[in-house]
């Protein structure tokens, strides 16, 4: 049986923490930095954890993060 692949662009923007929880970059910080708020900008440091909801449909481009 062939091994499933995983979707590249997910493994480039997505960690899997060690209880299964999935963790990504802050959405907003791409480009457009001088119409945001600098109290936006500096609550989107960092990472974040993913909702339930976000985390099984991330869960399925990466089979083997469990």
């Amino acid at each position: 049986m062939p091994k499933m692949k995983t979707k590249s662009g997910a493994k480039k923007r997505f960690k899997v923490t060690a209880t299964g929880k999935i963790k990504s970059a802050q959405a907003g910080k791409r480009h457009g930095m001088i119409k945001r708020s600098n109290k936006f900008i500096r609550d989107a440091r960092g990472t974040m954890v993913l909702s339930e909801a976000d985390t099984k449909i991330v869960k399925k481009y990466m089979p083997y993060a469990r």
